[in-house]
C-alpha cells in the first residue's frame, strides 16, 4: 500500500501531539502530588493552619501545572493548526516539535513541586514567616518552569517555522534533532532548579532571618542549573537556522540527529548535579548565614565541574554538526 505524503504529515502530527501531551502530563502530575503529600504532614503537623496550608499548595500546584499547560497549547496546535500536508519536512517538525514540548515539561513540573511542597511544610513550622514562604516560593518554582519555556519556544518554531526551501535530507534529521536537544536537556534543569528552591523554603522556614541569604545564593544556584538547557536551546537554534547541503546518505542524517540527542541527553545530569549543589548550599546557609559567601564560592566551583560534562556534550554535538 503506498503512504502518500499528507498521510505521513497528519500521522507525524498526531504522534508528535500524543507525545507532547503525554509526556507534558508526567512531571505537573508528579510535582503536584508531592506538594500535595507534603501539604498533608503539614496540616498533620499544625491543624490550625490547614487554610492557609491548602491555599498555598493550591498556588504550588497552580505553578506546576504551568509545564503540562504548555504541553497542551502545543499539542492543540499541531492538531487543529492545518499545516500545509505537501511536504514530509513539515511532518519531521511536527515530530520534533512534540518530542520537544513532551520531554521538556517533565523535569519542570516535578521541580517546580518541591518548593510548594517545601513552603507548606516551612507554613507549619513558622507562620509569622507565611508571606515571605509564598513568595519565595513563587519565584523559586517561576524559574523551574525556564527550561519548559524553552522548550515550548523550540517547539512554536519547529510548528511555524516555513522549510519549503530546504532539501528534505538531512533536513529532516536536524528538525528531529532540534527536539531532542532542547527537550532532553529541559530535564535535568528543570529538576535540578526545583531541588535549590526546595532547599530555599525549607532554610528560611528555619531561620527567617536569612531570607536575603537564601534568596540570593538560590537565583545564583538555579542560574547555574539552567545552563545545560540553553546549551541544548543554543544547538537547537543550530539545527533549525543552519542551512544543510542536500545529501540522502545514511550518515548526514545520523550525524544531526545525533548532534540533537548527544547535547539533550547531555545535559540531563549536569542540570540534576547543579540542582544538588545548590540544594546543599541553600539548606547551610540558612543554618549559617556567616558562612554564606564561602558556601556560595564552594557551590559555584562545584557546579563548574558538574556543567563540565554537559560542556564535553555539546563540543561533540558541535563536532557532529560542523565537521563530520
Amino acid at each position: 500500500m503506498d503512504i502518500d505524503t499528507q498521510i505521513l504529515v497528519k500521522s507525524a502530527a498526531f504522534v508528535g501531539a500524543g507525545l507532547a501531551m503525554g509526556l507534558g502530563a508526567v512531571g505537573a502530575a508528579i510535582g503536584e502530588g508531592y506538594t500535595a503529600a507534603e501539604a498533608n504532614g503539614a496540616v498533620s503537623r499544625n491543624p490550625e493552619l490547614s487554610g492557609d496550608i491548602f491555599k498555598n499548595m493550591l498556588v504550588g500546584q497552580a505553578v506546576a501545572e504551568s509545564a503540562s499547560i504548555f504541553a497542551l497549547v502545543v499539542a492543540i496546535l499541531m492538531l487543529f493548526l492545518g499545516v500545509p500536508l505537501n511536504n514530509l519536512l513539515n511532518g519531521a517538525a511536527l515530530l520534533g516539535a512534540g518530542i520537544c514540548m513532551g520531554f521538556g515539561a517533565v523535569g519542570s513540573g516535578i521541580g517546580s513541586g518541591f518548593p510548594g511542597g517545601q513552603a507548606c511544610v516551612g507554613i507549619a513550622r513558622q507562620p509569622a514567616v507565611t508571606p515571605r514562604l509564598t513568595t519565595n516560593m513563587l519565584i523559586g518554582s517561576a524559574v523551574c518552569q525556564t527550561p519548559a519555556i524553552f522548550s515550548m519556544v523550540v517547539a512554536l518554531m519547529l510548528i511555524f517555522m516555513g522549510f519549503d526551501k530546504a532539501p528534505l535530507g538531512p533536513t529532516w534529521a536536524a528538525l528531529v534533532g532540534a527536539g531532542f536537544s532542547t527537550g532532553l536537556a529541559a530535564i535535568g534543569s528543570g529538576y535540578g532548579g526545583g531541588l535549590a528552591a526546595g532547599a530555599s523554603c525549607e532554610g528560611i522556614s528555619r531561620q527567617p532571618e536569612s531570607v536575603g541569604n537564601v534568596t540570593t545564593v538560590m537565583l545564583v544556584g538555579q542560574a547555574v542549573a539552567q545552563t545545560p538547557s540553553i546549551f541544548g536551546l543554543l544547538v537547537s537554534f543550530i539545527l533549525l537556522f543552519k542551512r544543510f547541503p542536500e545529501s540522502y546518505e545514511l550518515q548526514s542524517a545520523m550525524a544531526l540527529l545525533g548532534a540533537g540527542l548527544c547535547m539533550g541527553f547531555g545535559g540531563i545530569g549536569p542540570g540534576v548535579g547543579n540542582g544538588m549543589a545548590a540544594e546543599g548550599a541553600v539548606k547551610w546557609v540558612a543554618r549559617n548565614v556567616k558562612r554564606s559567601g564561602e558556601l556560595m564560592r564552594i557551590m559555584l566551583v562545584g557546579q563548574a565541574v558538574s556543567q563540565s560534562t554537559a560542556i564535553y556534550a555539546m563540543v561533540v554535538a558541535l563536532v557532529l554538526i560542523f565537521v563530520v
